[in-house]
């Protein structure tokens, strides 16, 4: 009889931590899930919203004309790689100066970002919708109420971009390689830090 109570206490024990188990992993598996729909889903971000509004409402300062020269001949030069056309070329390098300094971002970074994401293609378009050169998805103009926006033309495209980038930069403590991922919407993977950091490495190291 005593043998026979120690074994049902034992199955009881046994079921409740077996319970108990159950009820961890499911809360995991939940707030895991829960975590991941947020990283999937920056438009829920209101201080993302918030700071793209601002950037998108400000007057780009026009910096020290010398430095700016400087630093478009040598990425200049780079970007013939990927560019024939000289008015373009020179566009783009123009805006990325002018918006990853008034981002406080690194525009080697922004450089090496672009040529990840579109290869210097403006007209790039993924599957998945993004366009441009830095691929910025067409939600962020309806969040904003700017649907006159063409994330096609290279100014905006860098604008909302470079924004992006820098609060994602702000909110990672300077951990470049989760502000990385989290840009890409791959939060918690490496494939897509490493081929910007290998970019930015092998080619655009020189123009900071």
């Amino acid at each position: 009889m005593e043998s026979s109570m120690r074994s049902r206490r034992a199955f009881d024990n046994t079921r409740f931590a077996l319970a108990g188990i159950a009820t961890v992993t499911m809360l995991t598996m939940a707030l895991s899930i829960g975590n991941q729909a947020s990283a999937a889903d920056p438009a829920h971000d209101p201080e993302l919203i918030a700071h793209l509004a601002e950037t998108l409402a400000e007057t780009v300062v026009n910096r020290d004309r010398y430095d700016a020269q400087v630093w478009l001949f040598g990425a200049g030069d780079l970007l013939e790689f990927f560019i024939d056309d000289d008015a373009l070329r020179l566009h783009i390098l123009r805006t990325v100066y002018h918006e990853s300094h008034q981002q406080l971002v690194d525009p080697a970074l922004v450089l090496a970002v672009i040529e990840v994401e579109s290869s210097f293609d403006p007209y790039a378009v993924s599957r998945s919708g993004a366009q441009g050169l830095m691929q910025v998805m067409p939600f962020w103009k309806r969040e904003l109420g700017r649907s006159e926006d063409n994330l096609i033309k290279v100014d905006v495209n860098v604008r909302y971009g470079t924004a992006i980038l820098a609060y994602y930069l702000q909110g990672s403590n300077g951990d470049l390689v989760r502000a990385l991922s989290r840009y890409n919407g791959s939060e918690g993977r490496l494939e897509y830090p490493e081929r910007v950091l290998k970019a930015l490495r092998r080619r655009w190291q020189s123009t900071r």
